[in-house]
């Protein structure tokens, strides 16, 4: 089944002409079935790239999803060419917190450096990362949304790394998990980012539990002991040829420790072609999620208010 979107929203046809199924709100009204609620938290910079990255995940599957696009309203650095299109199509948090949803999905955003209460959202998202526990079934934080949700719910302190993590880098299963049946003994996963939060840090909190993780890239995959919050340091979500995109925009600005992302063209040369390597598990992950989510959440959402946080689903 499709997934549904706002009507006008460029990643529709940019879908559309690739095969994915979406269909416009309109259209799925007419359906007798409860499409899942899912909201994704924007916080890149590259608002549609991302967006349609994440809507390609999600529309992979059989179920209908009816996705929501918020935004902090105070975010001070939204790009003025990005703002019409947010009008359009994005709410923010004031607007949707006494809404429910099936699931949501955080984003990354490039402020790894920053401390967390520097960033001149961290109030309205301490609010929202507050609002998920009770108003969404399940909750994907996804790199530094990771890293805010670990120090906001755990007082798991980010790290700062002496270079910047960069690449395509091969991971292993830990524990088995609703959210990698069917992945292979090694995974791939595109990382980006100058900051990190080590395996030794989540294993000191009993709710949390490391899934997978990568002996180069660290600690991948952590879930709560509940199913209901994932966290993923990595871009399983990326395009072919996003990290191409970041290497020459970091070369063209001339920064000193540009290095050519590893594992990710062939033979590691910039010239030769992308190896794509991680579309296959990524698809397979987030409908694994889909899927559990599904299985789980309550037809009434209002009875989410209700469920038992310390409540596993196996």
């Amino acid at each position: 089944m499709p997934i549904l979107v706002p009507k006008g929203l460029p990643a529709y046809n940019i879908l559309r002409d690739e095969g994915v199924f979406v269909m416009t709100r309109v259209r799925g009204s007419v359906q007798d079935i409860r499409p899942l609620k899912i909201v994704i938290v924007n916080l890149m910079p590259t608002k549609e790239v991302t967006e349609t990255q994440l809507i390609r995940m999600l529309a992979n599957t059989p179920l209908q999803v009816e996705l929501y696009l918020l935004t902090m309203d105070t975010d001070q650095h939204i790009k003025d060419a990005d703002k019409p299109h947010m009008n359009l199509f994005y709410q923010t948090y004031n607007q949707i917190r006494n809404q429910k949803f099936d699931g949501m999905i955080i984003t990354g955003a490039p402020l790894e450096k920053l401390p967390f209460e520097e960033v001149d959202y961290w109030d309205e998202f301490s609010d929202l990362m507050d609002y998920s526990r009770n108003n969404v079934f399940s909750t994907i934080h996804i790199c530094w949304g990771a890293q805010a949700a670990f120090y906001h719910h755990y007082g798991i302190q980010k790290n700062i790394l002496d270079e910047k993590l960069f690449g395509v880098f091969p991971h292993k299963i830990l524990q088995k998990s609703v959210f990698t049946r069917g992945f292979d003994d090694v995974f791939y996963v595109p990382h980006s980012r100058h900051s990190q939060v080590y395996t030794e840090q989540i294993q000191k909190v009993d709710e949390l539990k490391v899934i997978a993780e990568s002996e180069q890239a660290g600690p991948h995959l952590t879930i709560t002991n509940n199913n209901r919050w994932l966290f993923v340091q990595g871009h399983w979500e990326y395009d072919r040829d996003t990290l191409r995109a970041e290497y020459s925009r970091d070369k063209a600005r001339g920064l000193a420790d540009v290095k050519v992302p590893f594992n990710y063209f062939i033979d590691d040369d910039p010239d030769k072609p992308v190896n794509m390597s991680w579309r296959g598990h990524a698809n397979l992950f987030y409908t694994n999620w889909l899927n559990y989510v599904y299985q789980n959440t309550p037809f009434d959402l209002e009875e989410l208010e209700n469920l038992d946080w310390e409540v596993k689903d196996e």
